[in-house]
């Protein structure tokens, strides 16, 4: 399914949309000069259309996510400095994407397999309409997780593991055998293949297990887990695919807290979100809670939840229009995107408590790259997530904190910065059919 760009929230729709290569304005620009801290970036390779990117980065440093092998081929991809494997080689038969791992070099994703699906659902979201299984990597073997079976044993076609945590649990979505009355009518040519419900669901002790929506919601997805076993994600309705929201079937009606079994509606800001919905995105140790949620007055704003303090909204870079949280770590720094009312995004930094601020202001200056999201931060504050080059190209990135010795400079966005991912965005709206005015296209994956 697209849960692997729902995770990424408002990122997917951006990649796709090309707006990621535009660069902020002057007057947007945060120097931000209350942070103290400074970032070396270093490039970790071509990652090719989307969903090719890193998504995690776990705290011995290991990432996890996925590279393009062509332009309709991906493979799931662990690297641990600029070091990169290839481990969707052989895979499982198609496509594949590393979407969580942990410190015992564990990973988990999505993979297609070499059979159609039968009833023509595209649930991976690669473009091929192949089975979709939820897999386990270890040891150098790709190994697909058990599905869902309901009271007869029928088992379910298709599902995504998202993360893992250091106890080997494991977390995701698996369709069941129902017919899901909310999905609209099939419709490739809308890119509308969903025709049954998806479940939350957790794996433990080699055995699946469904866990509750919220208020008998249909469906749900799991997206993260900490090492406590409390897990979070969201639940909600099918929809038609978001090709200017989320680009996934899921309409997040609420943000979800999972533990012991039971599930949390962690509410909101006065809304539900557009595009995907609400949705919990990551979750420390510490059991604080980042997402996007919707605002009284419309736009998602970035969040993050507690049992202490509840609700947070976390706002937006100066300027901003709307913005999601990505990653948490223990230290509760937190990494996700800001966009304006173009949906030109930046990446942004808040460390624990403080306000957010522009990655891109933290780099040396001169970078040829451009931050435009941060997925994923750990304990030593390393950052990962897509850049783009002034060609338009997409890069993956590895943010460390760097040597307080170091004087690096603040980046201010210069016209050169300007006229360089300029550049790059007229090239990407030729690539990829897209008018002057940014009108949106989806690319089938």
């Amino acid at each position: 399914m697209t849960t692997i760009l729902f995770r990424t929230s408002l990122v997917g729709m951006l990649a796709t949309s090309a707006f990621y290569a535009q660069s902020v304005s002057p007057a947007a620009a945060n120097t931000s000069s209350h942070v103290q801290l400074r970032y070396s970036v270093a490039d970790l390779g071509l990652v090719g259309q989307p969903p090719g990117q890193p998504y995690v980065i776990e705290n011995d440093g290991l990432i996890a996510g996925g590279a393009a092998v062509s332009d309709t081929s991906w493979h799931a991809t662990l690297w641990f400095g600029q070091l990169k494997a290839d481990i969707g080689k052989p895979g499982l038969g198609g496509s594949s994407i590393a979407m969580g791992g942990n410190d015992r070099v564990q990973a988990v994703g999505e993979a297609e397999t070499a059979d159609m699906d039968p009833n023509g659902e595209d649930f991976c979201g690669f473009g091929s309409q192949h089975v979709c299984q939820p897999f386990l990597w270890q040891s150098g073997l790709m190994t697909p997780l058990p599905p869902l079976t309901n009271q007869n044993g029928a088992a379910g076609g298709n599902g995504a593991a998202n993360a893992i945590n250091n106890r080997g649990q494991i977390v995701g979505t698996f369709e069941n055998t129902e017919r899901d009355s909310t999905c609209p009518p099939y419709d490739p040519a809308l890119l509308q293949y969903q025709q049954f419900q998806f479940k939350p669901v957790i794996w433990q002790n080699g055995t699946v297990q469904e866990l509750p929506t919220v208020s008998g919601d249909p469906d749900g997805i799991v997206f993260a887990i900490n090492d406590n076993g409390q897990a979070v994600g969201a639940s909600g309705q099918c929809t038609s695919f978001q090709v200017n929201g989320d680009l996934t079937y899921l309409h997040g009606l609420h943000a979800t807290l999972w533990e012991n079994g039971t599930v949390t509606d962690l509410g909101n800001l006065g809304g539900v979100a557009g595009g995907g919905g609400n949705a919990a995105l990551g979750i420390n140790n510490r059991g604080q809670v980042v997402g996007h949620i919707g605002t009284a007055d419309g736009p998602a704003h970035a969040f993050m939840w507690s049992k202490e303090a509840g609700m947070e909204d976390l706002g937006t870079l100066p300027g901003d229009f709307t913005s999601v949280a990505l990653g948490i770590n223990d230290n509760g720094d937190i990494v996700g995107i800001s966009l304006d009312a173009s949906f030109n995004p930046r990446a942004f930094l808040r460390l624990d408590g403080g306000m957010l601020v522009d990655l891109n202001s933290l780099v040396p200056a001169g970078s040829p790259l451009f931050l435009f999201d941060a997925c994923s931060i750990n304990s030593g504050r390393q950052i990962i997530g897509i850049a783009v080059d002034g060609a338009g190209n997409f890069h993956g990135y590895l943010a460390t904190p760097s040597d307080p010795s170091q004087d690096l400079p603040v980046v201010s966005v210069s016209e050169t910065n300007l006229a360089q991912f300029e550049q790059a965005r007229r090239l990407l709206q030729r690539r990829m059919g897209l008018g002057e005015l940014g009108a949106r296209r989806v690319m089938p994956r």
